[in-house]
């Protein structure tokens, strides 16, 4: 194996890692998971682009009689990427101490204030940063009211 593979096999284990920590460690972290909600994909565009970057780097290996370990994982890449960016859905998990949001864990004495824009965001200010809240389902809002209402 090259170089290159090796750095193919250390962003294969990396992506494998976060997902296993997305979709099995964030649940159990912090105690019982209370509401979940589904959020809305974002950055769409940016993975696509990602996606064809990697399949031009297998067309090219293709291309070039290129050694087969490389072509096995540039397609393993292009399969762990797909299922990240547009089969994994994003999620807000609510604990009884905080949130988790983009994976960081944000307890609730950080909220300063929350509202609601007119388009159905979720507009939730810290100490220093704001994070806006696109949920996939209007419903869910009201869900995630409820929560918090029972969490104070």
């Amino acid at each position: 194996m090259s170089l290159t593979d090796y750095v193919i096999v250390l962003f294969i284990t990396l992506l494998l890692l976060y997902a296993i920590y997305d979709e099995l460690i964030t649940d159990r972290l912090n105690g019982k998971t209370g509401l979940k909600v589904l959020l809305q994909r974002r950055n769409k565009l940016d993975s696509l682009i990602f996606v064809g970057l990697i399949a031009l780097l297998l067309y090219q290996n293709v291309h070039n009689h290129g050694p087969q370990i490389t072509t096995t994982l540039l397609l393993v890449l292009i399969f762990v990427s797909l299922y990240l960016f547009w089969f994994r859905s994003p999620k807000l998990l609510f604990k009884a101490g905080g949130f988790y949001y983009a994976n960081i864990f944000i307890a609730y004495r950080r909220i300063k204030s929350m509202n609601l824009s007119e388009d159905g965001i979720l507009v939730i200010e810290l100490e220093k940063r704001r994070l806006l809240i696109h949920v996939r389902k209007l419903d869910d809002l009201e869900n995630i009211y409820q929560f918090m209402v029972e969490q104070r």
